[in-house]
This record gives C-alpha cells, sequence and structure tokens, in this order.
C-alpha cells in the first residue's frame, strides 16, 4: 500500500472530493484525519473508513493549530474546503464582497493549513484546481482569481520549505460534483466530457488514486509541480 504508515489530514473531508481521496488514502493505508465545520457529513465518510473527525474552521489559525499539534505529526495535508464561491453574475454586476469571498477564503484557510502543516512535519501539501483559462459564457465570479492565487502560494511555499513537497492537481471539471439541482448540469457535463480528449472527463475515483500517488514516496521528485489529471482538456 502506498500510504501505510502516514498520518493524512483532509480539511473539507467530508465533501465530494475530500471523501473521494479520505476513502482512497484510507485503502492506501493511511491513517486519515477528517477536518470541517460539520461533523454529520464528516462522520458520514469517517465511520466507513474509521477516520478521526474533528470540527475544525480553516479560516480560524488557532483552531487549526491546536488540531494539527493534536494529531502530533502530520505527513499528508490536503485543503478541500468550499471557498464560499458567488457565481452566475457578470463581474462587472458583482457586489466586491461576493467577488473577494473565493479568494479571501482560499488564500486564508490555505495559508493557515499549510502553516500548521509545515510546522507538525508535512512531508506533503496537496492543492485543487491550479490555473486555468477563463471561463466563456459563464460567470464564474472570483472562483478563477482564487485558483490562480493558490498557484502563486504554492510556488512560494515551495520554495521557502524545501522539505515539505507542495504539488497542485489540475482536473479540468469534474461532472460528478455538479450539484443534482443544477439546471444545466447535463448541459456542463457534456461541456466537460467533450473538452477532453478522451471524451471522458476525470471522476473522482481518477482524482483520489492520482493524489494518492503524488502522495506517496514513490513521488517523492515531485514538487513546485501541477499534475494534469484533465484527460487532455488542460493541455500543458
Amino acid at each position: 500500500m502506498l500510504l501505510t504508515g502516514k498520518n493524512a489530514v483532509i480539511y473539507g473531508g467530508g465533501g465530494n472530493i475530500g471523501g473521494a481521496v479520505a476513502r482512497e488514502f484510507a485503502r492506501e493505508g493511511a491513517k486519515v484525519h477528517l477536518a470541517g465545520r460539520t461533523l454529520d457529513t464528516l462522520k458520514a465518510v469517517g465511520d466507513e473508513i474509521g477516520a478521526e473527525c474533528a470540527v475544525v474552521d480553516a479560516l480560524d489559525g488557532d483552531a487549526v493549530e491546536a488540531h494539527a499539534a493534536a494529531i502530533g505529526r502530520i505527513d499528508i495535508s490536503f485543503n478541500l474546503i468550499d471557498v464560499r464561491d458567488v457565481q452566475g453574475t457578470p463581474m462587472a454586476e458583482m457586489d466586491v464582497e461576493d467577488f473577494l469571498s473565493p479568494v479571501v477564503t482560499a488564500v486564508r484557510s490555505h495559508f493557515l493549513t499549510w502553516k500548521a502543516a509545515a510546522r507538525h512535519g508535512a512531508g506533503v501539501i496537496l492543492v485543487f484546481g491550479g490555473e486555468g483559462d477563463p471561463i466563456r459564457g459563464y460567470s464564474i465570479g472570483g472562483f478563477q482569481v482564487a485558483l490562480h492565487a493558490l498557484e502563486a502560494m504554492r510556488r512560494q511555499f515551495s520554495t521557502e520549505n524545501r522539505d515539505v513537497r507542495v504539488v497542485t492537481l489540475r482536473t479540468g471539471g469534474i461532472p460528478e460534483t455538479i450539484p443534482s439541482s443544477f439546471a444545466p448540469r447535463e448541459e456542463i457535463t457534456n461541456s466537460l466530457n467533450d473538452a477532453t480528449l478522451s471524451g471522458r472527463a476525470a471522476t473522482l475515483d481518477d482524482v483520489a488514486r492520482v493524489a494518492a500517488f503524488v502522495a506517496s514516496d514513490h513521488a517523492r521528485t515531485m514538487t513546485a509541480a501541477t499534475v494534469n489529471v484533465s484527460a487532455g482538456a488542460l493541455l500543458d
């Protein structure tokens, strides 16, 4: 197993992506710690895989540090919290607070969780999202700006903390994460699939398996880098 003996912390571990990654990490032998603001959603995943669950607000530095200290050693840290983005309104018509919400949430929460991870021995920090082209035909507010900000942080953090590997996973979109109640769900799913070279966008399992490999010692030479899990939707 790839992650035997590793302590992994997943912030936002009760979400779609967080849950998929948590399950794969557990299958690969990691001791998984799930953190988030809603205990019920964490426990829905945690009870399934035997993970430790804790209510932690990733925007609260004291809470993040206290949780990290209680774990002791952190080998892998992955922040997958909801960045509170507001979509569907053109930027020229948005309130500034709505535009800044994902940017501030992403930058603050990742800074705090990365800092705690580095202080408690993390060998690997994973980042989700990555840089991409503007979305045509749909308004995503500050969401893409937030992802670009995290990439700048990833580069700087990697150079200042050379004993910590920091790697971003880019997907180009995961159809399974689109809410079933979202009206144009089928249209967006089709567009995500059509944008790939294989005709099929990445699944949650695809992303989780790649995350486990990147977090493992097999990927020890990978740092300050992005891993493309987009099936060709994003060309490097």
